[in-house]
């Protein structure tokens, strides 16, 4: 079970530095629980990451705005641990809440943004954007 957010980044400040927020983002990634095989399909999959990605987005009509559920998995340790901080601060949240969180900045706070490579940057921007496309298809369906 992966913690909260709130907690992650509170984690993360208490780190001083990259090599063991390196090893708490694979120890996210292993917390993950795993992503069932029949998501691990082409329609999943995201777009523009050197490594594996997969992303299951499930939609949930709620009173309000559509609530999204997220579960992902890599090939990859460290992108693993991508996915489950994508996970952990957007799965359970509206669609709308989800439009108006920056997780590039989050990542830019956490110091993530200077220590990742520049493709696992641009893979990190495509799970956001799918995860936004989601997000907008479900508001749109609404």
């Amino acid at each position: 079970m992966l913690p909260a957010i709130d907690e992650i980044v509170s984690n993360f400040e208490f780190l001083d530095d990259w090599e063991e927020r390196y090893r708490y983002l694979i120890e996210l990634g292993r917390m993950m629980p795993p992503l069932p095989e029949e998501a691990h399909s082409d329609a999943n999959k995201v777009q523009g990451c050197a490594s594996q990605v997969w992303l299951d987005t499930r939609i949930e009509a709620g009173s309000g705005a559509p609530v999204l559920s997220l579960q992902g998995d890599s090939d990859a340790h460290i992108v693993r641990g991508l996915v489950a901080l994508m996970i952990a601060l957007y799965s359970g949240k509206r669609a709308d809440e989800i439009l108006e969180t920056d997780a590039l900045a989050l990542f830019a706070r956490l110091g993530l943004s200077e220590h990742l490579t520049p493709q696992r940057s641009n893979g990190v921007r495509s799970m956001v954007e799918r995860i936004r496309a989601d997000a907008r298809r479900a508001l749109a369906t609404a």
